[in-house]
């Protein structure tokens, strides 16, 4: 372009006089020539410059590096899937983008995985070994002492007793040391424990007297019936009404427990004689409760034997009344 300017100018230079005016028309027409051409290169540097830029709208298939714009307005996942799809295409795209996604994670999801988990969870309920602690409750659970015992040499005089006295305690003192509880009902010490009239029972048959009855007030009628009972109606351990009690004999009390009986004896021991260390009087059988030295025992034990005053105790029962003893038929004979 520039090549035909300096041509146009060289032959104007040769063929237009050379005067004056001429050379100022000449230097018109020049800057005339110079002014307007000046816009036009503009002009199809524009006209060149959208051709180099439309390779940049190309970028719009290079998203894939950079996608900023169409980020915001389709999700990232249907590009990865269709790079080099056309807008139309992207457009659809993100449509089933969602619907795949929530069928991956629908399937993803390890939704058996938590059902799983808990399923081992019965392996501990199945070995719940705390079961077996159930047989804790045992007998010796309720003694507040120890069951006491005492040997033949620790009672006075036990030495002068008749020998089927001395054995028939004997006998008696052997079950204390078994550690035995009360068991209401029981005649027998396989079964763990026995009540008092059960013990008195068990005793006397093993010492080969059949005709005994089994339970407490029974036992009473027996020996009221062959005049071999002795009624206490004293409140004093010292009272004279005790002279003819011997070891060996049969104690009775009432008011043990609440029971509808005629006659109301509810509970029987077997008197020892007295202690050798304390002088005291002591007894032996079966009891819930009764008391040696200063302490309740629970079972087949030792007792002290006392006669106590009408009225109630700490925990606001009324105290058993001792009514009497009776002496076993044939024992002494």
């Amino acid at each position: 372009m520039v090549l035909r300017i300096l041509i146009f100018l060289t032959f104007i230079i040769v063929t237009a006089p050379v005067n004056e005016a001429a050379e100022r028309s000449l230097a018109d027409t020049v800057k005339k020539i110079f002014a307007t051409p000046t816009p036009t290169p503009h002009k199809k540097k524009s006209s060149h410059h959208p051709a180099k830029k439309s390779p940049t709208p190309s970028p719009t298939a290079k998203p894939t590096g950079s996608p900023t714009p169409t980020a915001k307005k389709s999700a990232t996942p249907a590009k990865e899937e269709s790079p080099s799809v056309s807008r139309k295409k992207t457009r659809v795209s993100p449509t089933p983008s969602p619907t795949a996604s929530p069928r991956r994670k629908k399937r993803t999801s390890p939704t058996p995985e938590p059902f799983e988990s808990p399923s081992p969870s019965p392996t501990p309920a199945e070995s719940p070994t705390p079961t077996p602690q159930a047989p804790t409750p045992s007998p010796s659970a309720k003694h507040g002492a120890p069951n006491a015992s005492l040997s033949p040499e620790q009672i006075k005089g036990f030495e002068n007793y008749p020998a089927n006295v001395q054995k028939l305690l004997v006998s008696a003192l052997e079950l204390t040391a078994r550690n035995l509880d009360y068991k209401y009902g029981s005649a027998d010490p396989a079964n763990g424990g026995m009540d008092c009239s059960g013990f008195v029972y068990f005793v006397l048959k093993q010492n080969g007297v059949e005709d005994v009855p089994r339970d407490s007030s029974q036992q009473y009628v027996w020996l009221r019936r062959v005049r071999r009972f002795e009624a206490v109606l004293s409140q004093k351990d010292d009272s004279f009404e005790l002279e003819d009690l011997k070891p060996g004999d049969l104690l009775f009390w009432t008011g043990t427990y609440s029971i509808e009986r005629d006659p109301p004896i509810t509970h029987a021991m077997i008197y020892l004689g007295r202690e050798r260390k304390t002088g005291r009087r002591v007894m032996v059988g079966a009891s819930d409760g009764r008391v040696y030295q200063g302490e309740s025992r629970f079972g087949v034990s030792v007792f002290d034997f006392k006669i106590e005053r009408p009225g109630k105790n700490d925990d606001g029962k009324l105290r058993p009344t001792f009514i009497g003893y009776g002496h076993i038929p044939g024992l002494r004979e």
